[in-house]
């Protein structure tokens, strides 16, 4: 009985440790959206931060859930924003880089020389 009651207790802890730190990550990653100067590095605080900080937050929800269709829910959502996030920020850099204008032209600033696309070495 005892045994059952530690278990249950350390499960806790670990889980509130990826609880904890994945919701620090994401008060990061927004502070990261705010503070970063150009479109590139905030792009990449919102990228990293966002997969980094639902892979914390769902291992966390899943070991509080157990071994249930729960568990299996919870991982299947997190396959689906390991795919969709990475990709939405690559296609964001590639918008970005694609546009005229460029991310962080101003509108009365000279314009680029180059169409803004991407070279093919990239």
């Amino acid at each position: 009985m005892l045994e059952a009651a530690l278990l249950e207790t350390v499960l806790n802890v670990i889980s509130a440790v990826f609880l904890l730190t994945g919701g620090l990550f994401g008060v990061l990653g927004g502070l990261g959206l705010l503070r970063f100067p150009d479109f590139y590095s905030r792009l990449h605080a919102a990228g990293v931060t966002e997969t980094s900080c639902a892979l914390l937050i769902i291992i966390g929800l899943a070991i509080q859930s157990g071994l249930s269709l729960l568990t299996i829910k919870l991982l299947l959502i997190l396959l689906f924003l390991l795919f969709t996030a990475p990709t939405a920020s690559h296609a964001l850099a590639r918008a970005a880089m694609v546009d005229p204008k460029g991310p962080d032209i101003p509108s009365d600033g000279p314009r680029p020389d180059h169409a803004g696309e991407p070279s093919s070495n990239t």
